[in-house]
């Protein structure tokens, strides 16, 4: 050490009796003892993961899609309907002929179009083609969907002649394989997992198909198990059961010849829910060897951080791994092994209070790019935000939870979701759907075209847009609860009960239930109250109930009901103001659980620029020109901390306009806005 004036003077203030004693050969102190230090615990999944079936009770449950009718005359209804005609135009030939062309059986029709951006093409050799034949699965589930939420005799006769067809390229295949690529891909993805990259050469060709990993084969046979799961479970084609237990043997016999850590490196390639249909498929057939198959796809590296409640998402594709805690959420149903509990919890938590944007979705470019919390920065790397597919997943993930514990907080995100990521995704009349919900300022929507795109969130949009009834109702032995406020109907067969819900929700903040019942029932109706929904109040028979609940929480209403009975609940909207954490002057305005999209026009807006695109182009390429004209997005200047003082109403029906500002803005629901250009979050001076 290098003595100066102050370091010397330091040394001499930090030893003074040393310095004192001058003591010339200090006898060296006797070292002190070694700390033990406790090597780290294990991680929770080190161990090999072993099932055993002890199936866990939920605490409440959907009632069935048969159950639930949507009533005419909702933005639900209308959604259900335009995504029923966009299935009705798909012929079912089309949709199986990349399947026969690969067991080589002769196909009747054509196949979808190879030009453009179309993961159903059959071209071989295109990216994209690896892909071919995950719409088909998407399109079972939605067409059993349908049936169960429709009875459309229809829809399920086209996807029954579709399921023969798929068993009859099975049958030709052999040993239970079923796709509409070869087998091959699965040949690459076990030699090329885990191996090292051969270097790329500047300059120098592309590596081959063969040195390539494939896009996501075990991906595109879990749409296909989960399609033809769900025409079993949910239109009763028991064909299709035979079918996707065959897959689920070629599937479970290629797996068990992996050893653990070569099947880790594979399940670095996106794998959807294989682990969740398998964990079906084991619960529909209590046959416990599907449930040991689906867990060879668990990925440790992945789940073992959320059992110990760690975020470490940040990076990670957000669609490749929301499927994967769905199946962690399914395996504790069946288990009760509270680390898959705690992995499902955790990630929830983490990803709906730091990852999540005003309106509930999640995402850009598909991933988590910045740590959480950080929303200000992550909208500003992408125009690409909240893809689809993700906010369906983060629903069906929301129900597992609410079924473990039905707390209306789960609900109040569920409703956030729906009303502003998901119903305002699907285009009027044509049925279309979206691939991006971008949230960047003068961003427009854009959709997937009739036959020439099949994105992933196409096939999530068919199967979403046929199940819009499957969450209003769930139940319990005390009771019901009515969780949404949607016009429907449910038929409670095993009460010999009906309750109809009639609203104009959210153009009217109100809904009425009436009952009709065979006979006096006495059981409890529990009633949402939202979390943003202050001051409501409820009259039963037309008299005001001398009871509340406090906002986010249920008011519960205990008695015999009889026919007539008539509830009827007041549902008041406020205006309110949420920003970002990183950044409190980038701020969205919400009334009631709906986020407020300023329209900035349509100019420039063509279907050159809406259709076939995942989402807007607003950033070209340098060099290039834009392909709409820019927009000066208006700054804002708050007049006080209540947005009710300088946002008004503007006569129309949830139509606000601002005022006092140096450029004034119409403000109205992001979910009906259309063709028009927007900002939802917007810099506040």
């Amino acid at each position: 050490m290098k003595f100066t004036r102050r370091t010397f003077a330091a040394t001499a203030a930090a030893t003074p009796v040393l310095l004192a004693q001058q003591t010339p050969s200090p006898v060296p102190a006797a070292p002190p003892p070694q700390r033990q230090v406790a090597p780290p615990p294990p991680d929770p999944f080190d161990d090999p993961i072993e099932f055993t079936r002890r199936d866990v009770t939920p605490k409440a449950r959907p009632f069935p899609m048969t159950q639930v009718r949507l009533l005419p005359g909702s933005m639900f209804h209308d959604a259900q309907e335009w995504n029923r005609g966009y299935m009705s135009r798909l012929a079912g030939d089309r949709l199986i002929y990349n399947f026969r062309v690969n067991a080589g059986l002769p196909a009747p029709s054509e196949g979808f179009p190879d030009g453009g951006d179309n993961w159903e093409r059959h071209a071989d050799g295109a990216f994209g083609t690896e892909l071919r034949g995950h719409f088909t699965g998407h399109f079972l589930s939605a067409s059993a969907n349908l049936w169960a939420s429709t009875a459309d005799t229809e829809a399920k006769a086209k996807a029954d002649e579709m399921v023969d067809g798929l068993a009859k390229v099975q049958q030709k295949l052999g040993s239970g394989y079923l796709s509409a690529f070869p087998v091959s891909l699965f040949d690459r993805l076990d030699r090329l997992s885990g191996a090292p990259r051969a270097p790329r050469v500047p300059g120098g060709p592309p590596p081959s198909v063969d040195q390539t990993l494939p896009w996501a084969p075990f991906y595109t046979i879990h749409k296909i198990m989960a399609g033809l799961f769900d025409m079993y479970q949910y239109a009763g084609n028991k064909q299709a059961l035979e079918v996707v237990s065959g897959i689920a043997d070629w599937a479970d016999l290629w797996s068990a010849q992996k050893s653990e850590a070569h099947m880790q490196q594979i399940l670095d390639t996106e794998y959807g829910g294989m682990a969740e249909t398998f964990y079906n498929l084991a619960a529909a057939t209590n046959t416990d060897r599907w449930a040991k198959a689906g867990d060879r796809f668990q990925k440790k590296r992945f789940i073992n951080p959320l059992a110990l409640r760690r975020d470490q998402l940040t990076g990670l594709h957000m669609n490749t791994h929301v499927p994967q805690v769905i199946a962690a959420a399914r395996r504790y149903e069946l288990s009760g092994d509270p680390r898959f509990h705690a992995v499902a919890d955790f990630f929830y938590r983490a990803v709906t209070t730091g990852r999540t944007y005003v309106t509930g979705g999640s995402s850009t470019d598909e991933h988590w790019v910045m740590p959480p919390g950080q929303l200000a920065a992550e909208l500003r790397r992408s125009v690409s935000t909240e893809e689809s597919c993700c906010s369906y997943n983060m629903l069906k993930l929301t129900r597992h939870l609410y079924g473990w514990s039905p707390e209306a907080s789960h609900f109040d995100y569920f409703e956030r979701v729906l009303l502003n990521d998901r119903i305002g995704t699907i285009q009027p009349k044509t049925g279309l759907t979206q691939y991006f919900a971008s949230l960047t300022p003068g961003a427009w929507k854009t959709f997937a075209s009739e036959t020439h795109n099949f994105w992933c969130c196409t096939g999530s949009g068919v199967e979403e847009y046929s199940r819009l009834n499957d969450s209003i109702y769930w139940y319990d032995d005390a009771g019901l609860f009515v969780n949404l406020f949607i016009p429907s109907e449910l038929t409670w067969k095993e009460k010999g009960l009906k309750l109809r819900q009639q609203t104009g929700f959210p153009q009217q903040p109100s809904t009425s239930l009436t009952v009709t019942t065979d006979n006096p029932q006495q059981l409890a109706i529990r009633l949402r109250v939202p979390i943003w929904a202050a001051g409501s109040t409820v009259t039963l028979n037309g008299k005001p109930l001398d009871a509340g609940a406090e906002p986010g929480s249920y008011l519960t209403i205990r008695r015999q009901w009889k026919t007539g009975d008539r509830i009827e609940m007041s549902l008041p909207m406020r205006l309110s103001v949420e920003a970002t954490p990183d950044d409190p002057s980038m701020q969205a305005f919400l009334y009631g659980p709906l986020v407020l999209a300023g329209d900035l026009g349509s100019e420039g807006l063509t279907e050159a620029v809406t259709i076939g695109m995942k989402a807007p182009a607003l950033r070209p390429r340098p060099g290039s020109q834009p392909v709409v004209p820019e927009l000066q997005i208006p700054a804002f200047q708050a007049t006080s901390a209540d947005p009710a003082t300088w946002i008004k109403p503007a006569g129309a029906p949830l139509t606000f306009h601002t005022t006092g500002q140096k450029t004034d803005v119409t403000l109205v629901p992001l979910n009906s806005l259309f063709d028009k250009r927007y900002a939802v979050y917007w810099k506040m001076g």
